[in-house]
């Protein structure tokens, strides 16, 4: 029995193959098959309704302050989180 270029039981080109299959699974994206991309942020959707023309400047405005005054109060909560 000759046993040479048999790398514990498979082949170099088995272990290619394995290696390149784990690989692919952990660098792939996780929605196959789109691309990773950041999920739209509410002020996001709110432009994108916007310039659709499904709501009015006044709309438009309001939605906006409330969103920015929201996000400037979860950035002080999560500063006070962090000094505990």
């Amino acid at each position: 029995m000759f046993y040479y270029n048999n790398y514990w039981g498979m082949n170099a080109i088995w272990w290619i193959i394995w290696m390149v299959m784990i690989f692919w699974i952990f660098a792939t994206p996780y929605d196959i098959p789109g691309q990773r991309k950041a999920k739209d942020t509410p002020l996001d959707i709110l432009q994108q309704r916007y310039a659709m023309g499904q709501m009015t400047t006044e709309e438009y405005k309001e939605r906006k302050r409330i969103l920015e005054e929201d996000l400037a109060t979860q950035q002080k909560i999560e500063s006070i989180k962090k000094r505990k």
